[in-house]
This record gives structure tokens, sequence and C-alpha cells, in this order.
């Protein structure tokens, strides 16, 4: 049967400038196999599969699949999703909308940056071990001596950050191979409108396949850099450069210190699917 189904561009105000995610709206009575075969098929980095929550704290429930594999949480498929429910006429229990996921309740609310999600609790943080950093540096086609600082950010995507110089070594970044999924960041100089330079490879085949605009990885980036002092919210991360996007990612805090990361979200495709 016909499905509602809608294409949404995150962390973008600007069609076509930012991370598109796609959205099934009524995933209700789906097996897995179907959920993987299209999430395979629409071959972007995430398919995203709506339904009835399980809990009833929760607006909605989805699930978030790759073109390979199921994730627990992600963030520009969260912001896409809640844009697409809201945008087909999704009405929320109270302020913040909750959308329930494989990690967990996530909190979504509006803001004048975009929709916002409250970045989840880390899963693995800390300082990276040297051999793996030294390995890291290799992948990313750096000398040792260019990381000045590494650490686990894992959020459910299994991120590994490095912290270089500056935007510009985060620009000149071209890996061929990764074997995990890694983040790196450098700063731009005081007083630009960003703040740093965000680019995420995760390996596909051996590959390095570069992600567009990244909110996990934003979101736990955030967690450590605020952290350590070497950021203060509010501020804003360019990512997609490289790739031709304009991705715009504002990261701010609440009086309870909790860590919001927002962007802009633009429906490009709205119709119906067959599955």
């Amino acid at each position: 049967m016909p499905r509602p189904f809608r294409q949404v561009d995150v962390f973008t105000t600007t069609p076509y400038r930012g991370n598109p995610v796609a959205v099934v709206l009524d995933a209700d009575g789906l097996t897995d196999d179907q959920l993987a075969r299209f999430a395979q098929w629409t071959n972007l980095s995430e398919t995203t599969f709506v339904l009835p929550p399980t809990t009833p704290a929760a607006d909605y429930r989805v699930r978030i699949l790759t073109p390979t594999m199921e994730l627990p949480f992600a963030g520009h498929p969260t912001l896409g999703t809640c844009h697409a429910w809201l945008e087909a006429g999704g009405v929320p229990k109270g302020d913040p909308i909750v959308q329930e996921c494989g990690a967990g309740l996530v909190r979504v609310r509006r803001t004048a940056d975009g929709l916002a999600f409250a970045a989840p609790p880390l899963l693995r943080s800390g300082p990276v071990e040297e051999p793996l950093v030294a390995h890291v540096a290799g992948l990313l086609g750096l000398d040792r001596s260019a990381v000045v600082d590494a650490e686990w950010v894992d959020n459910g995507p299994g991120w590994v950050a490095v912290l270089l110089a500056d935007a510009d070594a985060v620009l000149a970044v071209r890996p061929t191979t990764v074997d995990l999924d890694i983040g790196v960041v450098g700063p731009y100089p005081p007083g630009s409108p960003c703040a740093v330079e965000v680019r995420a490879f995760s390996p596909q085949g051996g590959v390095a396949v570069e992600d567009p605009v990244t909110g996990s990885l934003n979101a736990s980036v955030a967690q450590w850099l605020l952290r350590t002092g070497r950021l203060a919210a509010p501020y804003v991360s360019s990512q997609g450069t490289v790739l031709g996007r304009a991705g715009r990612v504002h990261v701010s805090t609440d009086t309870d210190g909790a860590v919001w990361v927002a962007g802009g979200t633009v429906t490009c495709v709205t119709g119906d699917v067959e599955l």
C-alpha cells in the first residue's frame, strides 16, 4: 500500500546544501527485510521509518537504517524525521517533542536556529590509546604530530574524534581508507562566522565515505570540546565544505548544562512510496 514519504535536507535552510534523509512516515506492519531493502535502495546515509511509540512518554518511534545496518541513534535523521512528522500533521503531547529510538528517548524542540535535539549521553568517552591515535593519523594521511588531541566520543555511532591545529588542516585531509568511524575537527580564527570545521568518515567496503553533515558527531564533539574549555557555547560549526555542501550546526547549552544541537530542515521531496 502507498505510504507517505518525505526526503528532508538537514542542517540547512537552502535545499540540496545539507544532508538528506529519507523518511517513511507510516512504517507500521513492515518487516525488517522490507525496511532494510528500502534503506539499501535509497542509498542515502540514513533512511528512517516512523512507527507508533511503545511508551506513553514518546510522541513517535523511529527506526534508523543505513544501507547496511540499523543505528540506535543518529543526529540528522532525528531532526529530519521530526520535521517530516510535524509537517505531515503530527501533534506533540507537549514541549519538547519526544522521539523514541534505539538509544532511548530523545528530546527535540523548536528553536530560532531550527529544530534541536538534546545530545544523548556518551556510551564511551575519554582519551584514545596512543597506538590507535597513530593508526587514525595514518588513515587520515597525517603525521602523528598533526593530531593535537584525540578522544572517544561514542554516542551510538562509535566515533573517535581527532582535533587538528586549524580548520584549514581539516579541509586538507584526504583519507583513502578507514576502518572505524572517525571525526575530524579544527578551529577557525576567532571572530569567524563558524567556530570549527568538522568532517566525518566511516568505512564502507574499506573505502573512506564522508558524511556531508553529522548531527551525532557534532553532538559528541561538542560535549568533549565544551568540557575541556576549547569552545564556549553557543557556537556554530561548519561541515560539508569539501563536498560542496554548506552545513551549519548550531550548538548551545541550557541551564542544566545539557548540550543541544540545532539546524535548519527543508523538505525536498514529498510523495508516497510502495513497500
